[in-house]
């Protein structure tokens, strides 16, 4: 079967990013032809190169398109209305697809991957990564009224037109479900994470590190991911330095890049080595950061939106035993509260975010059994080949 994929951002696991679509189609790949159609914007922010870039047996497809998590939202737009253009052309000129599985975000990326299901008249598969257009008009991206009507439009229609849809959370796929789509063509595949990377730190490993660090002694939280927009970060760097101020063995590490790292870096310049600013680092590097922390973040905006995501973070940390602090009010919370595996605070509250930590930093054994909760459920529902697998089924069942 030939499986033709819409993806405007590849990544690899050298890559400072989640890279999930990697180990989806590295198994997928194993008993299928597939082509991606991408765009190289991550290859020059590759920090290792142990990996290739895409894996054994995948027919990789590449536009020149720009991409910055920095750029503003009219430069986004361009870029995102550059890719779908090459991807239509492009796909057109594929050998004949068995079935097309469209990626979203951005949306244009899906929009593309129907338009050329369309062309040679088969079937696709809709991945929602993240509710758009729901999310951009949420931050203010979309300005007029005229373009927010044919966004919602246009994601209703795709909806539609694919025969099937997989959300990467179970309060999108309600979402979905409440514009009148049919739920027996959703299945939520949550994000997941990669159970072999996470089982690489070995705790002399995590030791080394740690030493290497000098955290020796040091309670440590962690925040890994983009430091974006929508992950207030205003509010996390206002509770790690109330934290720091309140108890001296507490060191706060943020890991990553984006939008605020001026913000963060400012926050480090006044707590010399009690709050750091570590950079990104690449994806089968993270783990060893996440088991090094005794806590970890995992904090956006409190926007009903947001409530809906699926982020990375969250499973990494749970994969390797550490237990984390949410901020968004949906599914999370509720997984987290209901597998006693980390705890809730709403978003934008620094202080009740750092008494929060400071709390569970003082309770090492109920910090430990929350860890040792998330891991035992990492396991059995968060394995990334489990979830190929099932991505795979559902591409086999609609070709």
């Amino acid at each position: 079967m030939h499986i033709a994929v819409f993806s405007q951002y590849h990544t690899s696991p050298d890559c400072p990013a989640t890279s999930r679509h990697y180990t989806l189609l590295a198994e997928i790949a194993r008993h299928h032809r597939v082509t991606l159609l991408t765009t190289p914007a991550w290859r020059p922010q590759q920090l290792t190169h142990e990996w290739p870039w895409v894996p054994p047996g995948v027919e990789l497809l590449e536009a020149n398109v720009p991409y910055d998590n920095k750029m503003g939202p009219a430069r986004r737009a361009l870029a995102f209305v550059q890719y779908a253009a090459w991807a239509v052309r492009a796909g057109r000129r594929l050998a004949q697809p068995d079935v097309v599985w469209g990626i979203s975000t951005p949306l244009t990326a899906a929009w593309a991957a129907a338009r050329v299901a369309r062309y040679w008249r088969v079937p696709w598969v809709f991945e929602v990564q993240d509710l758009w257009p729901s999310f951009p008009v949420a931050m203010g991206a979309v300005p007029t009224a005229l373009a927010r009507q044919q966004l919602f439009a246009l994601e209703k229609r795709l909806y539609q037109s694919a025969a099937h849809i997989v959300p990467l959370s179970p309060d999108m796929s309600d979402y979905v479900a409440g514009l009148g789509i049919d739920r027996a063509k959703i299945t939520t595949l949550l994000n997941g994470t990669d159970l072999d990377l996470a089982a690489c730190p070995t705790p002399p490993m995590v030791a080394e590190l740690r030493q290497a660090q000098g955290l020796t002694g040091q309670k440590v939280v962690l925040y890994a991911g983009t430091f974006g927009r929508a992950n207030d970060m205003p509010t996390v760097v206002a509770a790690a330095e109330a934290l720091v101020a309140a108890d001296p063995a507490a060191t706060f590490l943020f890991l990553g890049h984006g939008y605020f790292a001026p913000l963060v870096a400012a926050a480090a310049a006044r707590w010399p080595g009690r709050i750091r600013l570590v950079g990104g680092q690449p994806r089968h590097a993270v783990f060893s950061w996440f088991a090094l922390a005794d806590v970890a973040v995992v904090s956006f905006l409190g926007l009903p939106v947001l409530d809906t995501n699926s982020p990375a973070k969250l499973y990494d940390a749970l994969a390797v035993g550490t237990p984390v602090v949410v901020t968004n009010a949906g599914w999370t919370k509720k997984l987290v509260e209901r597998h006693g595996c980390g705890w809730y605070v709403p978003a934008g509250e620094a202080a009740t975010l750092a008494a929060r930590l400071q709390a569970i930093l003082a309770d090492t054994e109920g910090r430990l059994a929350a860890g040792e909760r998330g891991q035992a459920l990492a396991r059995t529902e968060f394995d990334r080949i489990l979830i190929a697998r099932q991505m795979q089924r559902i591409l086999e069942q609609v070709a």
